[in-house]
């Protein structure tokens, strides 16, 4: 499963690279492409990592875990719309957010394998262990 998973988490990440360039796009069609294949790999993405914490934590945690991971996605959406509107005051451009979700996925992935190379099921302490 650790290879299966990382790897199309990793395919996923790569489709998100391309959507730097959508700030600079020749025309609308070409951003909507971009920005399209991005948000398909998201989506692809999303289903992995949920799938990831069953595949790490025991059942009895795995909605914590999902519920901890949830909060602080929205914690950082929070942090993270208010700096794109700061960003977009300063600089008048997409191109830095962009080139920020384009990297945003492989660095989340290197984050994932530096925590479990091996995607090995945590052992929880307690009285069922």
């Amino acid at each position: 499963a650790d290879d299966s998973r990382k790897t199309a988490m990793l395919v996923c990440a790569v489709c998100v690279v391309p959507v730097v360039f959508a700030a600079h796009a020749s025309n609308l069609w070409l951003a909507t492409l971009l920005i399209g294949l991005a948000a398909s790999a998201h989506q692809g993405w999303a289903a992995n990592l949920f799938a990831l914490a069953s595949d790490l934590f025991p059942k009895q945690a795995i909605a914590s875990v999902v519920g901890l991971g949830g909060m602080a996605g929205a914690l950082a959406a929070m942090v993270f719309s208010e700096s794109t509107g700061l960003i977009l005051e300063v600089t008048g451009s997409y191109w830095s957010l962009f080139a920020i979700a384009s990297a945003a996925y492989l660095a989340a992935l290197a984050v994932i394998h530096w925590l479990s190379p091996q995607l090995q099921p945590v052992k929880l302490g307690g009285p069922e262990a």
